[in-house]
């Protein structure tokens, strides 16, 4: 870098960081409101922020107060605080209803949530807070730009406590508690009845269920087979050209076969 050009660049930044120092210990808010909204432009959301939040309440019930709001909430959001960025955005839909931005705030507000979910694998309480949140604005401004966004959103979040659900189900099938599992299967089916997933819980109960059947003391036995058969045939019926068919069939017949053998027990 040419040298010159070099020094003036650091005069500018140091000139800059003086004039944001001096404007922090300042008393004139005009002044902290200038500079915050034009570091706010040129992407420095933290030292805006640290502006905003001194003036907020000197603004309250002034004509720039919607403004500053705005961009205070928009700050956290950029910064990636989601948490701060939610409860803002939601506090500026309340205190300025007839706001140019309200539905942009409102849908920030419930966006801050979505971006709040955690993975499926962890406990999904801020999952099924940013739905209701979502489905909130969606309710409240149908004609938003914002709804086909907000739609998307909700069918990730709806998706990733299909997830959670079906891999608790796995779990127990994988520690062999298949009576857990086949009643984690149902309360999945019925719960997302137009998931994805479906076809692949409906196979997993039946699984459980064989692996229960034939697994069982005798005097449970017959019971458990005809259960499992029921999801055999269910499962055949609804995916007749599944990838799982071969599978499927092969325990429908064993499971005939069990049977059968109760059946010749009873003529004997």
């Amino acid at each position: 870098m040419n040298k010159i050009l070099y020094i003036f660049l650091l005069l500018v930044t140091l000139s800059s960081c003086s004039e944001y120092q001096k404007a922090l210990k300042a008393e004139d808010t005009a002044t902290k409101f200038k500079l915050g909204e034009e570091l706010y432009n040129a992407g420095k959301y933290d030292k805006a922020n640290k502006l905003f939040a001194q003036i907020v309440p000197s603004y309250r019930g002034k004509p720039q107060a919607e403004k500053l709001m705005y961009l205070y909430s928009q700050s956290f959001y950029k910064m990636k605080d989601y948490y701060i960025a939610g409860y803002q955005f939601e506090r500026f839909a309340s205190s300025y209803p007839k706001s140019e931005k309200v539905e942009e705030a409102s849908f920030l507000s419930a966006k801050s949530n979505y971006m709040l979910s955690p993975a499926y694998t962890k406990d999904q309480k801020e999952t099924k807070q940013a739905i209701e949140k979502l489905q909130e604005f969606i309710n409240l401004f149908p004609d938003s730009e914002y709804v086909v966004e907000a739609n998307k959103l909700v069918k990730e979040l709806d998706y990733k406590l299909e997830l959670k659900s079906f891999s608790i189900a796995k779990q127990y099938d994988h520690i062999s508690d298949f009576e857990a599992s086949i009643k984690s299967f149902d309360n999945f089916i019925f719960e997302f009845p137009g998931s994805i997933l479906r076809e692949d819980a409906l196979f997993y109960k039946l699984d459980a269920s064989y692996k229960l059947a034939v697994n069982s003391v005798e005097r449970k036995k017959e019971f458990r087979l005809n259960n499992a058969k029921t999801s055999a045939d269910m499962f055949k019926k609804s995916y007749p050209g599944s990838k799982y068919i071969e599978d499927v069939n092969d325990m429908a017949s064993k499971i005939e076969e069990e049977l059968k053998n109760y059946g010749n027990k009873d003529n004997i």
